[in-house]
């Protein structure tokens, strides 16, 4: 009789433990969609690193870019989050509408032509809120609690201090 409580208590805590690896396999999935979106997001970012800015190209290679990010990004807020990371969605849903933002704010800076500061300014900032997010996602998702989940960025801080010392 022990042999066999043994036994069943050995088979629950390797079962458990294999689920406890990612063996289920819905988490096995979503961590491939993760994996996939960061490599994917990785890819766009040295692309856009790697564009010459002298090109007479560039500003399209640039804003095409933004729209496959964009589209990137629209597709990890429509992942299916597992039960344990439901909580994460809505940051993945505003990480998916300020990099909207950010993209149609970047195509209006560079519209007709020209270059408007005060939009790519405002396009920088959704920008900035949009990764923001995901950083903070990949960081629960990794078992880690972030040291600053205040969902301002660096920029709007600067700009409230300088505004309260005004």
């Amino acid at each position: 009789m022990k042999k066999k409580i043994l036994a069943i208590t050995a088979g629950l805590l390797t079962a458990m433990a294999l689920t406890a690896c990612g063996k289920d396999p819905k988490l096995t999935q979503f961590k491939g969609e993760i994996d996939a979106f960061c490599t994917e997001i990785s890819d766009i970012d040295t692309a856009i690193n790697n564009v010459d800015a002298e090109s007479d190209t560039a500003t399209d290679e640039l804003l095409g870019y933004l729209d496959q990010l964009d589209t990137s990004f629209q597709n990890f807020a429509e992942l299916d989050f597992p039960t344990e990371f439901d909580y994460l969605e809505s940051l993945a849903d505003e990480a998916s509408a300020y990099m909207t933002q950010a993209v149609e704010s970047y195509h209006e800076a560079y519209s007709n032509g020209g270059y408007n500061q005060l939009t790519a300014d405002y396009a920088k900032e959704n920008y900035a809120r949009a990764y923001k997010r995901i950083q903070i996602i990949i960081t629960f998702l990794h078992g880690e609690q972030p040291e600053n989940v205040n969902l301002t960025t660096a920029e709007e801080t600067a700009d409230a201090a300088s505004t309260t010392a005004e």
